[in-house]
């Protein structure tokens, strides 16, 4: 298939200096709220991107479940794919892409897993039939031996976990991303799109920011 006749013009919206905020986050978290208010499905949705000392980047989606102070928040099976790459290699990029608002935001920085007190409080949020799944897949991303095989399992764990007494499985839990680098991308016409990076210093809390070439 031959796209190189497609075309898009990107023309919803601005990104000035003048608007904007001092923290990412603020910036983050307005963005968020106006795709939430535009009903964009699932706008904290991102794209995770690991690398383990194979060296080969794998990419996913996952849902980002809390934007705080400094960065954001997934939670997923520690022994999966992904799980592997960050025992390997602690740093990842992340992106937000909200195609009806023409906008993307990329994160990048350390990642971690995070206090296991806040894990098991979240977990027990979790619809029940999702808990269940939890323990379903294990080991996440490993082989099984059918769909039929993997229901079944489901069936025996909600005989084993009444509802309202799943424990959190030891192998799951959540991992922040926490920024030194996120960029904030608008859409523009004739592709001169506005693309401003907050980049976190070193030795302090302070951002920096600067406007990128599109």
């Amino acid at each position: 298939m031959d796209f190189s006749d497609q075309r898009v013009s990107y023309e919803k919206g601005e990104l000035h200096e003048e608007v904007l905020l001092d923290s990412p986050f603020e910036l983050l978290t307005l963005w968020l709220n106006e795709a939430i208010a535009q009903k964009v499905p699932e706008p904290y949705a991102i794209s995770l991107a690991t690398c383990g000392s194979d060296n080969m980047p794998a990419v996913r989606t996952v849902l980002v479940r809390e934007v705080n102070d400094e960065g954001i928040v997934f939670y997923t099976n520690y022994l999966s794919h992904k799980g592997q790459d960050i025992d390997q290699n602690p740093h990842a990029e992340s992106l937000f892409f909200w195609h009806d608002m023409q906008r993307q935001v990329r994160v990048r920085g350390t990642i971690a897993k995070i206090d296991r007190a806040k894990t098991e409080a979240y977990f027990q949020k979790r619809p029940y039939e999702s808990q269940i799944g939890a323990w379903v897949s294990q080991p996440q991303s490993g082989p099984v031996q059918s769909r039929q095989a993997m229901d079944d399992r489901f069936a025996e764990l909600k005989q084993q976990y009444p509802e309202g007494s799943v424990p959190t499985p030891d192998f799951w839990g959540g991992y922040q991303i926490t920024a030194t680098e996120i960029e904030f991308w608008q859409g523009r016409a004739n592709r001169l799109h506005d693309r401003i990076v907050y980049t976190k210093d070193a030795d302090s809390d302070k951002w920096h920011i600067k406007r990128l070439l599109p």
